[in-house]
């Protein structure tokens, strides 16, 4: 790689011409090519993964990506020749053709008002076997103007077949699992209307292929609308893309780790439960819900301190007055075999300590004459300058001041709300450039702060951070997301379901919802008779009656999500504040969730080294099912499981497909059916509707107080129908030796002989033959 200095004229206001320097990192492509003036930059980096960048400038033809992939340039065992049908690029995996353009003929007159300006470039990218993959149709630049920049809209068109199918992009809570027709507005947006949108644009289809756009400012994706997958963002003078190609999902998913870097396995403890509220108000009430859930005998890892724990926001101190030891508070914690987790936001009111001199240093979000943005000219949000995490010294300040006042206090982990950022940076500036330019890359830069600096100076400790928001390459900092501030009703619950779908099928493994909802419990009356008597019940207002059956579906289904944390701005959140009736079902499900971690985090394992999410929607394991293409309302965990939540106020029942190609079992009855079908399944208030897949290995948990305990295994059950293996994991939990070592034993179960085997011992110690338990023998 190269360096160069790029130079642009921008324009600031309508009149003032302002000249930027800006370091840009020169890429070395495989080749350049030119097509009548437009050059096309092509860059491998793994035989199944290359980029594509097009513009009328060939330095910014050959520039690196934007933020977010982080890959080295790989063009081992890729060719490029050239003949009569244009520029062909090949590897094992598949090859780029840079179709010929003919020399440009005189516009009639209809072409003088209505033709693109622009010299077209046509590219397919065929399989290894000369199958079509994809087909970029051409590409556009279209000048305007933006917060007083002269730049372009930039986009670019792909053939879409009416069988293609389209997931990811991020997180949107509309509702749907198939993006095709639709229109995604993929930019962070806290004020979406359905739910806060959060833009990781990585786009993956049924038909063997994912784009990755290499754009940071707000976009617009059509995918299949019309027949054409269509993409255009707001800024830009370039169309940079990735197209990752495999022959599974999986393989599309590794290739996207490869890109932008691997999901870290988190602490154990964060596949148990996290127990947070908007808010603990004192030390003494937080360690009295800990202490409850010890006191009851129910399962519980983390304990959350939310806002406004401090003295003024931006103080980054802990307000002693309600919290006068916030030190022994955790050392109780950890008595108690539980962990904690501290929120820490990045916004400065102007009377604390640090803003003035954040202000004197350029480290805030600041208009173009330097002025501080403070505030939100909506929601009533009035104070608060936005950390300027775009800038590394910032980022470097801003994480030291975390750890001296804050971490030293005995907190384990941290919570950096507000990662849209929550103050919107459109018609702002950053210190890399404007906010409309980059508007979707603070989750990124700002979670890096926390996650470098706790590399850096907690080596030992493994690293975990509760993001609100996303974009490429977020995961490798070690985040767990979850869908924002979400109303507590009925309908919020039904349309988180897809909503994780699509934000895991982005590439972002670790996604869940705040169980029953963030809002104020404040849902429609009920039109169903009550399936629990809500007597007894503190998290709600009286005249929400149906709020403890929400809240007992929600959980059940969070159970069944890779992180599990209850949340709320509500009077009160532990399982046992919703009423009498309630709690035994909330503590079986919580009880199951503790069977299940060693499977939980054996698939955790997995996703480190695949790159593969384990909440899966149906299309990544039954691509040959026409029917699941935009199945949205159940999914695979792992696996094993398929789940199907229960989101309809008073239903006793709810029908369920059972993919093709394999035969299942309800795993409360352990009735076996045939795949292909429609069954309905009961789904009484203590029931969500699971089912388990025929060749499944299932290793469950002896029951613990936390992960801080050590757990052996109660059971290996194994539901016959095929042979198949799991990789069993284990170690520590806390450090960073996973990294390195293996601590894994692979089982092996047999279908002809009906035999369970072990390549080496268990992680527990525990002999394989006494645990076995074969279902339905």
């Amino acid at each position: 790689m190269k360096n160069r200095t790029q130079t642009l004229a921008r324009w600031m206001g309508t009149a003032a011409v302002s000249i930027i320097t800006i370091s840009v990192a020169q890429a070395d492509p495989l080749a350049t090519v030119e097509r009548n003036g437009s050059f096309v930059a092509i860059e491998p980096y793994a035989p199944n993964i290359v980029r594509v960048t097009i513009a009328l400038d060939p330095n910014l033809a050959s520039g690196a990506p934007g933020p977010g992939p982080n890959a080295p340039v790989d063009a081992t065992g890729w060719t490029h020749r050239a003949d009569a049908t244009g520029d062909i690029f090949s590897s094992s995996a598949l090859s780029l053709t840079v179709a010929q353009q003919p020399w440009p003929k005189a516009p009639t007159q209809m072409e003088r008002y209505f033709a693109p300006s622009l010299p077209p470039v046509e590219i397919t990218i065929n399989g290894a076997d000369g199958h079509v993959i994809t087909h970029m149709t051409g590409w556009e630049m279209a000048p305007h103007t933006v917060a007083g920049e002269k730049t372009f809209k930039v986009g670019a068109s792909f053939s879409a077949p009416l069988d293609e199918h389209y997931y990811g992009l991020g997180q949107n809570q509309e509702g749907r699992l198939d993006l095709r027709g639709r229109t995604i507005d993929c930019r962070h947006n806290y004020d979406a209307p359905a739910g806060e949108t959060v833009c990781v644009p990585f786009l993956v289809t049924n038909k063997g292929y994912g784009i990755v756009w290499d754009n940071p400012s707000q976009t617009t994706v059509s995918p299949g609308l019309y027949n054409s997958t269509h993409w255009q963002s707001e800024v830009g003078e370039r169309v940079s893309f990735f197209v990752i190609t495999g022959s599974t999902t999986d393989a599309l998913y590794a290739g996207y780790a490869t890109l932008t870097g691997q999901t870290p396995l988190p602490p154990k403890a964060a596949f148990g439960l996290i127990q947070s509220k908007a808010r603990y108000e004192t030390q003494a009430e937080l360690l009295g819900i800990a202490e409850g859930y010890r006191r009851r005998g129910y399962p519980l890892d983390v304990m959350v301190l939310d806002w406004f724990y401090w003295t003024r926001m931006g103080q980054l101190d802990i307000d002693r007055s309600y919290f006068p030891d916030p030190k022994a508070m955790n050392a109780t914690l950890k008595t108690m075999g539980m962990r904690s987790i501290v929120s820490v936001w990045p916004r400065f009111e102007r009377e604390s300590r640090y803003y003035n001199m954040l202000a004197a240093k350029g480290w805030l979000l600041h208009d173009a004459d330097g002025s501080v943005v403070d505030g939100l000219p909506i929601r009533s949000d009035r104070a608060g300058a936005l950390l300027d995490s775009t800038n590394p010294d910032a980022r470097r300040w801003y994480w030291d001041k975390i750890r001296d006042n804050i971490a030293s206090q005995g907190f384990d982990w941290f919570w950096l709300d507000e990662t849209e950022p929550d103050l919107v940076p459109d018609g702002h500036l950053y210190s890399i450039g404007s906010g409309d330019r980059f508007h979707n890359v603070f989750p990124l830069l700002h979670t890096a702060s926390v996650a470098e600096g706790s590399a850096k100076d907690r080596p030992d400790l493994r690293n975990l951070i509760l993001c609100r928001a996303a974009y490429l390459g977020t995961q490798r900092n070690g985040c767990l997301f979850w869908s924002s501030d979400v109303q507590a009703t009925w309908e919020a619950l039904k349309r988180q379901v897809p909503t994780g779908l699509n934000m895991t099928a982005s590439g972002i493994a670790y996604w869940s919802s705040d169980t029953g909802g963030w809002q104020w419990p404040n849902g429609p009356k009920a039109e169903r008779p009550v399936l629990l008597d809500p007597a007894g019940a503190t998290a709600m207002a009286p005249g929400y009656t149906d709020y403890p059956e929400l809240f007992v579906r929600w959980f059940e289904y969070n159970s069944f999500t890779p992180t599990l944390r209850i949340h709320g701005q509500r009077p009160a959140t532990a399982i046992w504040e919703y009423g009498k009736a309630a709690e035994p079902v909330l503590a079986q499900y919580l009880k199951l969730r503790y069977a299940l971690i060693p499977y939980l985090y054996a698939l955790g394992r997995h996703t480190y080294e695949s790159g593969a999410p384990f909440m899966r929607a149906l299309f990544m394991d039954f691509p040959d099912d026409p029917k699941v293409v935009d199945l949205g309302d159940e999914y695979m965990f792992g696996p094993a499981f398929l789940v199907a939540p229960v989101t309809e106020q008073g239903a006793n029942s709810r029908p369920v497909y059972l993919p093709a190609g394999t035969d299942w079992y309800d795993y409360w009855t352990n009735e076996r059916y045939h795949g292909g079908q429609t069954i309905t399944a009961a789904a009484p208030i203590d029931r969500i509707p699971l089912f388990v897949r025929a060749g499944s290995i299932v290793p469950m948990g002896a029951p613990i107080p936390s992960t801080a305990t050590r757990q052996p295994l109660e059971s290996i059950r194994v539901y016959p129908g095929r042979s198949t293996s799991f990789t069993l994991y284990d170690d520590d939990g806390v450090s960073n030796r996973y990294r390195t070592g293996s601590g894994g034993a692979a089982l092996h179960w047999d279908e002809a002989t009906q035999r369970l085997s072990s390549s080496g011992k268990l992680p527990t110690g525990q002999d394989v033959a006494s645990l076995v338990k074969v279902v339905g023998h």
